[in-house]
């Protein structure tokens, strides 16, 4: 099917200088006209039911983020009752996404403003998008002070003064459908993206488990190497405790105050944490020589741990330094430095090996953030060859995973270059910069399932033409032009 979507016949100027012109036949009216505040409190008509806003979810029960915290209190007496078809602004945070229309009866903290509409006719999907429109979030920066942060009060008395933009109802449901489709489409290639990455990157795990656990020589004899998951290795290899081949110590010094835009290297553990993968070959951060020495100090080869975690999985990861030169560490990581002579990439590698990642699982403490120990980390054991053998390994599986790894980059950029483009078309649409009605008018009638609408990459597809390759996705989405 070939859509191709252009702008409408005629437009007028909407008043509005982030808007610009809009649609001749649309009108343009105060938000406080289209929308009220919802005023019932759950004294009025008490509820349990607690809920609460998610940029991709939009409203959802509070207890399905995973943490109930403190909402579940005998004080929600205190909080809104929302109901079906309300739309939810939270009025401290809005313009990071945290808005989105009710599919509930529920009650939600004082935070947030309950919106509901004053004519029947408004389609509640289209003034949603609109609200979730990139334009209109950036107009709220005005009047939130004018700065984009990650907390800003939305006062209501001037968000009911913003203009917005009311498509004849009819249009508004035709937008309200395109998007419905194009976003199904989107988050259809992106899951399967996804699948992608994840397949890409259990190969490469198996890749280096059976590596630093193997070798290279398939005919090489084995000996049980007394860990249950590191099993038989090589039987010239080494199986050895961290704790008996260096030393640990433990990392310190400011905050990400100290932080200049050159200077001595500083890993932190954030970056160790989310940014690393087995190297560090250049630092994000930087303090000055001054600042420097009430950091711990890190030397080529050294390999840093986080010390903490949000999973058991995630607990202990770990990159070897491969910054030459002066370096220095914050808190909250763990330094080994070996003592023994080691290829350092090799321990990069079998310092976060599939192997190393569940021992080090195994020794996590904590509930809702877990921890681990220099105490625990000198138990890690490791199968150790020697070092040319060390060298033969790297060589090996930088190789091995370098393709791998361009492949999962790819990947990800293309669902980045997607999610950009749905803000860029949505806003488009919602604005009347794009005019759909052609388009929407040849539309399949297709129903959306709420876990399509989630992401959920187990969600079933429900248009057959779906289940074909991700070229055949790419082709669908070619052919809507704008």
């Amino acid at each position: 099917m070939k859509v191709a979507l252009a702008p409408y016949p005629a437009y007028k100027d909407s008043g509005v200088p982030w808007l610009g012109d809009v649609p001749e036949h649309w009108e343009v009216t105060r938000l406080g006209a289209l929308l009220r505040e919802r005023g019932e409190k759950n004294d009025d008509l008490i509820t349990t039911e607690v809920l609460s806003v998610l940029r991709a979810r939009g409203v959802i029960p509070y207890a399905e983020k995973g943490n109930i915290g403190n909402k579940k209190s005998d004080d929600i007496a205190r909080y809104k009752i929302v109901r079906q078809n309300d739309i939810v602004v939270n009025s401290m945070n809005v313009i990071i996404g945290s808005v989105g229309l009710s599919e509930y009866y529920g009650c939600l903290s004082p935070v947030y403003y309950v919106l509901t509409r004053r004519a029947a006719d408004d389609d509640p999907r289209y003034l949603n998008a609109y609200f979730q429109s990139f334009p209109f979030q950036r107009s709220l920066v005005r009047i939130g002070n004018g700065i984009l942060a990650h907390r800003m009060r939305i006062p209501m008395e001037l968000l009911k003064l913003e203009l917005f933009p009311r498509p004849p109802a009819i249009e508004q449901a035709a937008i309200v459908k395109f998007l419905d489709y194009m976003d199904r489409r989107i988050r259809r290639y992106i899951r399967a993206k996804q699948k992608l990455i994840k397949l890409l990157e259990e190969q490469k795990k198996a890749i280096i488990h059976r590596a630093v656990t193997r070798g290279l020589d398939p005919n090489v004899r084995l000996k049980p190497s007394g860990v249950e998951w590191l099993g038989d290795v090589p039987e010239h290899w080494d199986v050895v405790s961290l704790g008996r081949i260096g030393r640990f110590s433990k990392g310190s010094g400011g905050t990400k105050s100290d932080d200049v835009s050159d200077g001595i290297p500083c890993i932190r553990y954030g970056d160790l944490y989310t940014r690393y993968e087995f190297f560090i070959t250049a630092s994000r951060s930087f303090v000055t020589s001054e600042r420097a020495v009430d950091y711990a100090a890190v030397i080529y080869g050294d390999v840093l741990f986080a010390g903490s975690g949000e999973t058991l999985d995630e607990i202990g990861k770990s990159a070897v330094c491969l910054i030459k030169g002066r370096v220095c560490c914050g808190g909250d990581v763990l330094i080994f430095r070996p003592s023994r002579e080691m290829s350092p990439r090799f321990l990069g590698y079998v310092s976060d090996a599939p192997q190393s990642v569940h021992q080090k699982s195994c020794m996590g403490r904590g509930v809702t953030i877990m921890h681990i120990y220099t105490d625990d980390l000198k138990y890690l054991k490791l199968a150790i060859p020697p070092l040319a053998e060390q060298a033969a390994v790297v060589m090996f599986l930088d190789d091995a995973t370098a393709n791998i790894d361009v492949t999962i980059s790819h990947a990800k950029q293309e669902i980045s270059l997607l999610n950009e483009y749905r803000t860029r078309l949505i806003a488009d649409v919602v604005t009347g910069k794009l005019d759909v009605r052609e388009a929407t008018a040849v539309l399949p009638d297709d129903e959306q399932t709420e876990s399509e609408l989630l992401g959920d990459e187990n969600a079933p597809v429900l248009d057959d033409e779906f289940e074909g390759s991700d070229a055949d996705v790419d082709a669908e989405l070619e052919e809507v032009e704008a």
